[in-house]
């Protein structure tokens, strides 16, 4: 805890220094981060690595349906994202990655660049290694990175309010022993079962607006008491008792 209240010290730093002297907005890197440290200003026509880092973080700040790539490549849709994450958290929505839009990023994971609202342990309750599922344990252990920052995207939109994960990624094994389908999104590692506060209808309603291509939930077959989302590119919703 106090090596988050100190990262959040930080990053308010920097957002006033990017606000009150304008050529840091522009400049070079921000301040070194213990998970990843961007060295340059991202924007519009540009394509890297950095930016693959960038969306990543930024893919649960989406429009309604929309599942962003990626692809390195920064686009109008990264750039649209890039902005709706500014306005979630109070910078200014340009659509420019630059020092005090890193240094929120910054505050936001922890050293080992999940959001520091979720847990690999959260989305991993089958095995240690993440192994045995329908890709490698290296694919789908960044398949839950990926995944856990739309849910945090999505648990900002609804106030700041704890989400509860009761399943994520599972092995041909696990995913036999709990009956799920053979063709499973959690064998991939980018599901997420939801349960608890908020209700289960209000977590498929929201997360249709943080780039979930996967929602199902109450009146879908054996979805009545959990809402499952994931990361599938076309989209696939049903959840009729909620009006998804």
């Amino acid at each position: 805890m106090l090596r988050r209240a100190v990262r959040l010290l930080l990053s308010i730093v920097m957002v006033m220094a990017a606000t009150v002297g304008g050529a840091l907005v522009t400049a070079g890197p921000a301040q070194a981060d213990e998970c990843y440290t961007w060295s340059r200003t991202l924007s519009e026509g540009m394509s890297g690595s950095d930016v693959t880092q960038l969306q990543i973080r930024v893919a649960g700040h989406v429009d309604y349906g929309e599942v962003l790539a990626t692809d390195g490549a920064f686009g109008a849709r990264t750039k649209a994202a890039v902005a709706k994450f500014q306005q979630a958290y109070g910078l200014t929505a340009d659509g420019v990655a630059g020092p005090a839009t890193f240094s929120k990023i910054y505050a936001l994971q922890d050293p080992d660049c999940t959001p520091v609202h979720f847990t690999y342990a959260e989305l991993n309750k089958c095995n240690s290694d993440w192994s045995g599922g329908a890709v490698s344990a290296a694919t789908a252990k960044a398949n839950a990175l990926r995944t856990m920052w739309k849910l945090e995207a999505m648990r900002h939109a609804l106030g700041d309010t704890p989400l509860v994960i009761s399943s994520g990624f599972r092995s041909y094994a696990c995913n036999s022993a709990v009956g799920g389908a053979s063709n499973s999104r959690h064998l991939y590692g980018d599901a997420a079962d939801l349960v608890g506060n908020p209700s289960l209808c209000a977590l498929a309603q929201r997360a249709r607006y943080h780039g979930f291509g996967g929602i199902f939930g109450p009146g879908y077959p054996d979805h009545n008491d959990h809402t499952h989302v994931d990361g599938r590119t076309s989209r696939s919703w049903s959840a009729p008792t909620c009006g998804v």
